[in-house]
């Protein structure tokens, strides 16, 4: 059995993993439905930037770290 201390992205710089983040990461982080919500976020072109390596899609951590800074300066700015 695997724990969260055996998977690389456990170890946290900053809030976020060390190395590059996939769409089954995304989901874990934001408690999102599946995959699928983070692959219409890509269609959309509304959620974190992404690019493929080979045929798997990855995600820069500070990427996405600037994105979720972007959202919350959003719903603040919408709050006010």
């Amino acid at each position: 059995m695997s724990t969260a201390s055996d998977d690389p992205r456990a170890t946290l710089r900053g809030g976020l993993p060390d190395c590059y983040l996939t769409p089954e990461d995304l989901v874990t982080m934001f408690k999102l439905p599946s995959v699928e919500t983070v692959r219409a976020w890509r269609r959309k072109r509304i959620g974190p930037p992404g690019f493929r390596v080979g045929k798997h899609l990855r995600f820069d951590p500070a990427a996405v770290r600037d994105w979720v800074t972007q959202q919350t300066a959003l719903d603040d700015e919408d709050a006010a």
